[in-house]
């Protein structure tokens, strides 16, 4: 029995978000060192950090990954306010965000050993 397009979509969309996910915290947890500061490269490292991080919110949990996504929704509420006002993190928000990119990645790596990601589908199916 071929499987209904809406659920192939969304395993596809599973396998993608579960394939990118610890490349894109690990991509965080570079740019740390990087995120404080009013310089352009601050702004800008925070700009992408953010925009990171609220793609995993955004679709997380809504692909079953709810541990995940709201482990970065935590991260995202440090980086938001230095996103809306084009600056780099505070000294405060800078102590926080690794302790918290530290639980979105206890919280994704439990998720991912647990996830049922069906395998790619067979075009002869």
């Amino acid at each position: 029995m071929k499987p209904e397009p809406f659920h192939e979509r969304v395993d596809a969309v599973r396998r993608r978000f579960a394939a990118s996910l610890d490349g894109k915290i690990k991509d965080t947890f570079a740019e740390l060192a990087e995120l404080r500061g009013e310089e352009a490269s601050a702004i800008a490292a925070v700009a992408a950090c953010y925009r990171r991080i609220h793609g995993i919110c955004g679709i997380g949990a809504a692909i079953g990954f709810a541990g995940t996504g709201s482990a970065a929704k935590s991260v995202e509420d440090i980086l938001v306010a230095a996103y809306r006002a084009g600056r780099g993190l505070n000294s405060a928000e800078a102590a926080q965000l690794p302790l918290r990119l530290d639980a979105l990645a206890a919280a994704a790596a439990a998720e991912l050993r647990n996830a049922d990601i069906p395998a790619q589908q067979s075009e002869t199916r």
